[in-house]
């Protein structure tokens, strides 16, 4: 139906029609109505071993190769003419069960990716749902307090302009003061549009973070060239390659493939693999069977994980016509809160609740002043200024409220994570999760990978044995000491016992000793049994081998000998394939041999674990003699027997360098019998009777910086683990040289730590440094162990990294399933970036500590101080308190939430149960409370005698005297939050609150800002804030009595804390807020942390209104 009306030329195809092929049950029938994958490719005009052309338009050879199907498509166009005249029309592909295959035309062949674009449309995925400035801003208009203030001040601004300019009244009957209620108004509306903008910033950052996550590359065939591609440039009709690891980016129909399987929970509801066969096959087994073997088809479902095999398949649907895309426009939902915002919820919520009470309660008291002023008829009110008197109690009242719920409280988590993330961007980290940075701020164990994450990943082969006796090394001139020919004992001790017949060559000079039917079978063995494959940059022109770095270090070795590439090498037919998986930790490839002479199976993988297998090994000779070994067409081999040792020990000597090893073999096989639909072809099965080729040895030097980053996580007290794949011996020589192990430390292979129980793997994880030889599942038992003793884990690399509490992906060398899977990228694969992930996620919780901090300080200062004033008449008083929540919500969250991250925070241990205040919180907002309270109303009521001024009995005197002192109350105490937002910066018991500060720009910017706008206030805006200007006498007292936090927050660190913690642990302070996970709950599982926000949020959702319910955050 959505495609009724569209047509879709230059193609055969529409959209939808190819789009629903992919949606379950799986529509087989619909495929071969559609002539199946021949008629796919044909009506798609693409090729399936060349796929799509880069240029719009085909070249001239593939032009005049299709010349006589363009002359037969115009007969068949003459043909069909005469059939419509006879009534017979010819069918449109999809309409009839027997319609015919539609024949390749030039049109199809010629048409470009706009024009596929057009008709299929673009991989382009829809972005969340975003809110615009001005939505923004119509949330915030829906703040409840806010809008009764509003409403109050439009009343009391009507009543003023009434009496002023409405109508006449007598002399001695005062105004009301309508610029006080414009004022309010134009702050209501600062706030407005101050609080919106920071909304509208943060999502626009965590909009462009889901940008870069969401950019990856896809390996396609183009012109008969593997290339990689951005995933936004895939069109209907590429050819696109699988291979384990990857995260399908758009449906298609696997064309042929080598034990597929895939993922697919999304459209299957379960977790079983499905297994994926061409259309041929799968038809062939229905026609056989009469239907096909369980969890098996021939369609590949974008978002689905490829767990195992290579192949290569058609692309049918993209973007939002594809299943994924299809899925993503339907479940779109906003982020989910994380555990630190909903513990700031919480605490928004009892902040709410006191904020509603003060405003009752000085409702409550100036309306009951109000009512015994009426009873004493002193002073004399007329109407209207009693209802002026009522309009200014609620005000005031409302104003309370507006101030001291906190506006910005459950921003300031996001304030402070928009931060960090943006900030990591530049350290190489991408954050997928937000809530893994408050996580790794408490990381007791990180758990990594050695290859990438230590190491560099650019593998280069430096050393090897050809054979058994033919050693070869790199600039052998500059490093005699990587081999073992002459019998040399290493660094580590292990004794080498020199063979007769070993001798070394350098690199370079390897073909001087292979015949040349060696050669070939070397040459063959790396680059057919290989999935690398080597791509051009388009922009640079340079050339690399992209896929696994340890095959593309054996492709550029036989690149650099000169030998042949596989685009060079003759058609080579391959029957099976064997992928590497870290379970076989090998690959095997089988081929038919020229002539029908046999079937020959190429081996590579772990040394230790094929060695076992192989039975003869090629003979290499010093020297090649003339005339007889380069015209022999085989290849001499002898029976390994007692010279197995040699071997091992060849491979322990290259393990002790770091280097990683790896063993080539081959095996011939007369005959190979096809493995039916049911069964797969195992590698045990294959690795039988083996010839050894070569041992080859692979430097990977270690990243410039992991020791010291090693060492500054140890500082931190986060311990280090490292689990490899490699054998033991490298794995021990890459963790002394990184500082991993140590001499209490031990060092274990995965298997045997998995098959320990479960007791046992504790006893033995605690002093585990090194897993060697590990599969995913020894890596997962690992990381389960440790975390059932208490610990938060992080886990980097490919495996284990859902079962770790923060999993880090390599954004280079890592699979598209692991970025997925994964909370945070490192975008360079440098361990390095991994203590910078510690470092901001601490800063992360520093940060909303430093605010909670300063605004509860000010809070219970400002409630006291509030209270008072409003019961002694003071003027002016609800403009100033909006001044000073601007200051509370905005200047000051943003000032202490972009305090940028330094290595002074790796000096305290992690502490998952840390509640959300601390002790030394503690101290300074009682302390700093109690000095903001006593000085501000020590000035109100003591300022005449302070300033040696009096009351004369001048009317317009005594107001501008009185109007003195209460200026000075207002500045002073807007310059004490200014001085203790500096205070706050420090929350540990050093006494330097200055220590980075000129690092800390946007602290001191916001700070410079405060203070000029508060000289605006003092100087230009007298009255609409009903203050008047100073003198300097004045404004040193300001100044003076506003500095004062500073020194009193050092004599408040001076204080011990033992005492402290017990009285705040016999009132339950400690506790308060509750304490939650750190770490969310698994999948969509609803926690109990989520009851206790869910009940306590309901007044701070009354007070703050839709704005609440429908915020992005």
């Amino acid at each position: 139906d959505q495609d009724r009306n569209f047509h879709p030329a230059p193609f055969s195809y529409k959209p939808f029609q190819l789009a629903h092929l992919v949606n379950p049950p799986r529509r087989f029938e619909a495929m071969r109505r559609l002539g199946g994958t021949q008629a796919l490719l044909r009506g798609l005009g693409t090729d399936r071993e060349r796929g799509l052309s880069k240029e719009s338009l085909v070249h001239n050879s593939r032009a005049r190769a299709y010349q006589t199907a363009e002359d037969k498509e115009q007969r068949d166009r003459e043909e069909a003419k005469k059939r419509n005249r006879r009534g017979c029309p010819w069918k449109h592909p999809g309409q009839g069960a027997s319609r015919p295959t539609p024949e390749l035309s030039l049109d199809v062949l010629r048409a470009s990716f706009d024009e596929r674009r057009r008709v299929y449309g673009s991989n382009i995925l829809p972005r969340m749902s975003s809110k615009s400035f001005v939505s923004m801003m119509w949330l915030a208009l829906k703040d409840n307090a806010l809008l009764l203030l509003f409403v109050v001040a439009l009343v009391s601004l009507a009543v003023g302009l009434f009496q002023n300019f409405g109508s006449p009244r007598p002399d001695a009957q005062s105004s009301v003061d309508w610029t006080e209620s414009v004022a309010i108004m134009a702050a209501l509306t600062i706030i407005v549009v101050v609080s919106s903008l920071n909304h509208w910033r943060e999502e626009g950052q965590f909009r462009q973070l889901h940008d870069k996550k969401e950019k990856r590359g896809v390996k396609v065939i183009r012109d008969g060239v593997r290339c990689v591609i951005d995933s936004k440039e895939v069109v209907v009709g590429d050819i696109a390659l699988l291979e384990p690891g990857e995260v399908v980016p758009c449906d298609g129909v696997l064309l042929s493939g080598q034990l597929v399987r895939c993922n697919e929970p999304s459209t299957t509801g379960d977790s079983d693999a499905m297994r994926k066969l061409s259309y041929e096959e799968c038809m062939q087994s229905i026609e056989r069977d009469g239907h096909l073997p369980a969890n098996t088809d021939c369609f590949i479902v974008s978002g689905s994980n490829v767990l195992d095999g290579v192949g290569r398949y058609v692309v049918i649907a993209v973007g939002t016509k594809s299943f994924r895309g299809r899925s993503v426009t339907a479940l779109q939902r906003d982020p989910k809160t994380t555990p630190l915002q909903q513990k700031l919820d919480m605490l928004a919520e009892l902040v709410a609740k006191f904020g509603l009470n003060a405003g009752l309660a000085l409702f409550v008291a100036l309306l009951i002043r109000l009512f015994v002023e009426l009873a004493k008829n002193s002073p004399v009110r007329t109407g209207i200024e009693k209802g002026v008197t009522f309009i200014n109690i609620l005000i005031i009242s409302i104003t309370l409220v507006v101030v001291v719920v906190p506006k910005g409280l459950p921003l300031i988590a996001v304030l402070a994570v928009g931060f960090a993330t943006k900030s990591m961007i530049r350290e190489n980290l991408l954050v997928c999760d937000l809530g893994s940075c408050e996580t790794m701020a408490n990381a007791s164990i990180v758990c990594t990978d050695k290859t990438g994450t230590l190491t560099q990943n650019v593998m280069t082969v430096v050393a090897g044995s050809i054979g058994i006796h033919a050693k070869f090394v790199r600039e052998l001139n500059k490093h005699p000491g990587r081999h073992n020919a002459d019998g040399k004992v290493n660094d580590r001790s292990l004794s080498t016992r020199r063979d007769e017949n070993d001798f070394c060559i350098d690199q370079s000079q390897i073909n001087s000793v292979l015949t040349p039917a060696l050669r070939e079978l070397f040459n063959e063995t790396i680059v057919i049994n290989s999935i690398a494959f080597e791509h051009k940059n388009p922009i640079t022109g340079e050339s690399m081998f992209v896929g696994d770095t340890t095959e593309a270090a054996l492709l550029q070795f036989a690149k650099e000998l000169g030998w042949r590439g596989r685009q060079k090498t003759p058609e080579v037919d391959v029957v099976q394939m064997i992928p590497f998986s870290s379970e076989r930790k090998a690959m095997a490839v089988v081929v038919r041999l020229p002539r029908n002479t046999g079937f020959r199976v190429y081996v590579k993988g772990a040394p230790e674990i094929l060695l076992k297998n192989c039975t003869d090994h090629v003979v290499v000779r010093p020297s090649i003699l003339p005339g007889r070994w380069e015209r022999r067409k085989r290849v001499e081999t002898k029976a390994i027997g007692m010279r197995e040792e040699n071997v091992s020990e060849t491979i322990r000597f290259y393990a002790s360098q770091a280097l990683r090893t790896v063993a080539l073999c081959y095996r011939d096989l007369e005959q190979w019998s096809a493995v039916d639909m049911e069964n797969d072809v195992t590698l045990p099965g294959l690795a039988q009777d083996l010839t050894l080729i070569a041992i080859i040895g692979i430097d990977n030097p270690l990243r410039p910086g992991v020791p010291e980053a090693i060492s500054k996580c140890r500082r931190a007290g986060v311990t280090i683990k490292m689990c490899t794949g490699d054998n033991i011996e490298t794995a021990r020589t890459v963790a002394l040289q990184c500082g991993i192990l140590t001499s209490e430390g031990n060092i274990k292979e995965g298997m045997k730590f998995r098959e320990r129980s479960h007791v046992d793997r504790i006893k033995v994880a605690s002093e585990l440094q090194v897993l060697a030889r590990s599969s995913p599942a020894d890596k997962e038992a690992l990381v389960s162990t440790l975390k059932s003793t208490g610990a938060i884990v992080s886990m980097t690399g490919d495996s284990a990294l859902k079962e770790a509490n923060v999993g880090f992906s390599m954004g280079i060398s890592g699979t598209e399933a692991a970025k997925t899977t994964s909370d945070m990228i490192l975008a360079d694969d440098s361990f390095v970036s991994i203590y910078k992930a510690i470092m901001w996620g601490r800063c992360v919780i520093d940060a909303v500590r430093k605010c909670l901090q300063f605004q509860v300080t000010a809070l219970i200062a400002i409630v006291i101080i509030t209270f008072v004033l409003a019961l002694t008449n003071t003027q002016g008083l609800s403009i100033q308190l909006l001044w000073i929540s601007i200051v509370l919500d905005t200047f000051a969250g943003l000032a202490l939430v972009t305090d940028p991250a330094s290595e002074s925070l790796l000096d305290r241990q992690p502490d998952k149960t840390a509640h959300l205040f601390t002790t030394d919180m503690y101290k300074q907002i009682f302390f700093q409370s109690i000095y903001q309270i006593s000085t501000i109303l020590t000035l109100h009521f003591f300022g005449l005698r302070m300033l040696c001024l009096k009351f004369t009995g001048d009317t317009q005197a005594d107001r501008n005297t009185g109007l003195v002192v209460q200026t000075l109350v207002f500045n002073v105490f807007v310059f004490i939050q200014i001085f203790n937002s500096a205070n706050c910066r420090r929350l540990d018991r050093k006494l330097n609150v200055f220590s980075g500060i000129l690092r800390h720009r946007y602290f001191l910017a916001i700070t410079l800002i405060e203070i000029i706008l508060q000289i605006v206030i003092i100087f230009v805006a007298r009255n609409t804030f009903k203050v008047t200007r100073l003198g300097w006498r004045e404004w040193g007292i300001s100044l003076g009595f506003g500095a004062m936090p500073i020194p009193l927050g050092t004599l408040i660190r001076l204080l011990p804390n033992e005492s402290v913690e017990k009285a705040l642990k016999k009132l339950g302070l400690l506790g308060w807020p509750q304490v939650l996970p750190t770490v969310s709950a698994e999948g969509e599982a609803w926690s109990p942390s989520m009851n206790i926000v869910e009940q306590n949020l309901g007044i701070y959702m009354k007070v703050r209104g839709a704005r609440m319910k429908s915020s992005f955050f």
